[in-house]
């Protein structure tokens, strides 16, 4: 394997890491509104599910653009401009998201909270979607030119398979997250949650097929019928799964199914990293879109030395926050109140 082909792979990893785990996040917030209906209790219950890991999860994006940035500049440079505001939307949202969490108890003021659980479906719904577009849009194609720049309108990004992409990812992350719950929760939260991932089982997989399957017919190599075979086997084990009620495999499930479709796109993208729809000549390739050969030399030094131990703090940190959460572990608001003190 060369070191282009390594930083390929890694970089795969890292986003397979971010849709995975990121993914029940985007759920859990989408479905605050939804699960929490009815007392403030209820969303506490719901955020504080991955109130001890969102912030980890995220860290998974900002390494998979580090390393794109470093391993691969010209596919960096070409794809972040060309999809700029599209990924400056993905980051406001983001980022609106993480001020929403922090700040949502400080004030003790149901308006307050509300307006931070708006905040918090937003940096949820937004990303969930757009990131399947892009994605999407990545492995159709581009009207990339020759100076490596996209041209042509803002509706050639918008066809039917991109927002097929977008629906997949989130419909996918929805029931991602609503069985993350049921795996994290007790008592009538938990109801809830099977009862939503039942609902959304059928559509979310329906949807996931069509898409797999349009992406292994127009851009797949012959051995991604294997990942597109993982897909469809953990969406029969999420199946199973959900209708038995046993959390752990539904969420096992759903997990290969992230994973695989995520092994699918870049299996099917390899050894382009920004197809043109424009000329073959000027496909952006993991050789001609690399840094130099000492460059990945000593990244791939840096990765082999530093991961483990960042997989090994982040699979600890699950294990430490494992237990099932009721709304009976949910104390009462501590934040200040909202406005001057009365005496």
């Amino acid at each position: 394997m060369s070191l282009q082909e390594f930083w390929f792979v890694l970089i795969g990893v890292l986003f397979t890491g971010y849709f995975v785990l990121e993914g029940f996040d985007f759920g859990v917030g989408m479905l605050m509104p939804v699960l929490g209906k009815g007392s403030d209790t209820r969303r506490r219950v719901v955020l504080n599910t991955i109130g001890p890991v969102w912030d980890g999860n995220e860290v998974w994006l900002i390494t998979a653009a580090g390393a794109m940035f470093a391993a691969f500049p010209e596919w960096y440079a070409s794809l972040f401009s060309g999809f700029y505001f599209v990924l400056l939307l993905i980051l406001v949202a983001l980022i609106l998201r993480i001020c929403a969490i922090e700040y949502r108890a400080k004030i003790d003021d149901p308006v307050w909270r509300a307006r931070c659980d708006i905040g918090i479906g937003i940096g949820s719904w937004l990303p969930a979607f757009a990131w399947g577009w892009v994605f999407a849009n990545i492995v159709r194609g581009v009207p990339l030119d020759a100076d490596k720049q996209i041209a042509g309108s803002a509706a050639d990004l918008f066809s039917p398979y991109a927002l097929l992409g977008a629906l997949t990812t989130g419909l996918l992350f929805l029931l991602h997250g609503a069985i993350f719950v049921s795996l994290k929760t007790g008592g009538e939260v938990r109801a809830d949650s099977v009862r939503l991932a039942k609902l959304l089982f059928a559509p979310t997989a329906l949807v996931v097929a069509g898409f797999g399957l349009w992406t292994q017919l127009a851009y797949g190599a012959g051995w991604t019928w294997i990942p597109l075979g993982v897909a469809v086997l953990g969406l029969v084990v999420a199946a199973v799964a959900v209708s038995a009620e046993r959390d752990g495999w539904a969420f096992t499930g759903t997990t290969f199914v992230i994973g695989a479709a995520t092994v699918l796109l870049f299996g099917s993208l390899f050894p382009n990293v920004l197809p043109s729809t424009i000329s073959d000549a000027f496909h952006l390739t993991i050789d001609n879109a690399s840094s130099t050969p000492y460059t990945l030399k000593v990244m791939s030094w840096a990765a082999v030395i530093v991961t483990p131990v960042v997989l090994g703090y982040q699979g600890w940190t699950y294990w430490v926050f494992r237990k099932r959460l009721t709304v009976d572990h949910i104390p009462a608001h501590t934040g200040l109140p909202l406005g001057p003190a009365k005496d």
